[in-house]
Parts: C-alpha cells; sequence; structure tokens
C-alpha cells in the first residue's frame, strides 16, 4: 500500500500517527544501533530523516542501515536536493507556504526535479507552515523566512488552505527545530477544522502531554525531533506516561509498508 493512501486511510478511522525526524548531521553510525533499537520500542509509525543544514553527506548509507533494522516508512524531510535519496521510500515534497522567498516555494523544486525523476520515491507535496515560537529557528535561519504569527490563527487557516488549493496533499504545522514553543493548540483546531488533507505537526513538542494535545486538537500525525534527540528513553520516562485516555498509537509492532 503507499504511504499516502496509508495516511489517508488513518485520518478517515481517526487512528493518530506518530513520526520520528532524524536529523542526519547528529546521526553517528558507530552507535545508531542502539537508536534503532529505541524507535523499534517506542510507537512510531514514520521516520522522518532531514534537517535545514545537511549536506547529503552520507545520506544513503544512514537510510540503508535504518532500513535494514526498522520496518517503518522512511520519508524525506528535506531542507534542498542534496537531500534527496533514492534508498527511502517517500519524500515529503514541501513548499514553504509561510515564506516568500522564491527558493523555498519553487526553486529548490525544480532543481529537485532532475534527482527524483532518478528514484522511485513516492512523491507526496505537502505545504509547510512555520509558526512563530519564540526564538529564531533553523527553519527560519536557513530560509530567510519569517513565520507566521501565532495570534493571527485565521490567516495561518487561509494559508493552510490555499496550500490545499493549491494541491499540496498534507499540511504541516512547524514550530521549528528546537523551538521554545509549540503550535498553539487552538491554531491546530482552527487548520484542521479549514482543510481536508491530513495535517502534521511538529516542533517544540517535548512532551507525551503535548503529542495528546496536539492530537486532540486535531493533528493527524506528530513529529518528534529534539525531544527524542535528547533523551532516545523519551517514550520510556515514566514521567512522561500519559494518562489512560491518551491518543498516543500503542504500535510496538512496527506496520507494513
Amino acid at each position: 500500500m503507499e504511504i499516502y493512501q496509508e495516511i489517508l486511510n488513518s485520518k478517515t478511522q481517526n487512528k493518530k500517527l506518530l513520526a520520528i525526524l532524524l536529523d542526519p548531521d547528529k546521526l553517528d553510525l558507530s552507535s545508531i544501533e542502539t537508536l534503532i533499537s529505541k524507535i523499534n520500542q517506542s510507537p512510531a509509525t514514520h521516520i522522518f530523516v532531514g534537517g535545514s543544514s545537511f549536506n547529503g553527506n552520507h545520506l544513503d548509507e544512514i537510510i540503508i542501515t535504518l532500513k535494514s533494522k526498522i520496518k517503518l516508512p522512511i520519508l524525506l524531510f528535506p531542507g534542498n536536493p542534496s537531500q534527496i535519496s533514492a534508498e527511502a521510500n517517500g519524500i515529503l515534497f514541501l513548499m514553504l507556504l509561510s515564506g516568500r522567498n522564491p527558493d523555498y516555494l519553487v526553486e529548490h523544486q525544480i532543481n529537485a526535479v532532475p534527482i527524483l525523476e532518478k528514484t522511485n520515491l513516492e512523491i507526496i507535496s505537502t505545504g509547510y507552515i512555520l509558526i512563530e515560537s519564540g526564538a529564531e529557528t533553523a527553519v527560519e535561519r536557513v530560509s530567510k523566512t519569517k513565520p507566521l504569527s501565532k495570534n493571527n490563527a485565521e490567516y495561518i487557516a487561509q494559508t493552510a488552505k490555499a496550500g490545499e488549493l493549491i494541491g499540496n496533499k498534507i499540511i504541516y504545522l512547524e514550530a521549528g527545530s528546537g523551538a521554545q514553543n509549540a503550535v498553539p493548540p487552538e491554531i491546530i483546531k482552527t487548520v484542521s477544522n479549514r482543510i481536508s488533507v491530513p495535517l502534521f505537526v511538529g516542533g517544540g513538542i517535548r512532551s507525551k502531554k503535548q503529542i495528546d494535545e496536539a492530537f486532540t486538537a486535531g493533528a493527524d500525525l506528530v513529529v518528534i525531533g529534539t525531544a527524542f534527540e535528547n533523551d532516545i528513553n523519551f517514550f520510556q520516562n515514566k514521567s512522561q506516561i500519559p494518562n489512560p485516555k491518551s491518543q498516543i498509537p500503542n504500535l510496538n509492532v512496527p506496520i507494513p509498508i
């Protein structure tokens, strides 16, 4: 089954999804076995690989190693065309809807075409919206764009709807890597009520409580990055265990691709 179709099916069935975002710049192949073990013990349903400034070195090797030990879909989350690997299962083909830098609206996408045409990657058009999070993030610095104000949920929802109308198959609300604050639940809810395509939410999420809040507000998939990088025992941390009504998927057995 195609990855996107599986995401759509989960949305229809109200099954919540969880992605672990791995920054290749911070991956050490010599100790990756421990990381893989923790991922396999986590409730993750997808693996995202990418970073704002990664230059693409050893990306194929990293993904081959991950695929050999993890039976989850691996999706590229690229900052630029150098971060494309034919070894992944798919790619979130990003359009930075919140910014007006033409490089991130269309130029990088055009430059990626000759590379993508040589792969069998499942290409998933994704509208990426950066939300103000309390500090300058790597996305803001690298893309040279400003995030949208968290005080204007209606404009954010308009932007998301525009992305859907353009043809984006996913809308991704992002506070940014290492953000001080996560995307507020009220913004997630406003956007979720405005669009019909799957909604991904990431950035600044540091607890299972925040994951639950994002799900309750309307996120179909939540992304954990920095919190897992800083503590690969994040999902085994008893102080983080949510209440029995938690919506985090209990998927210790990996789903098939």
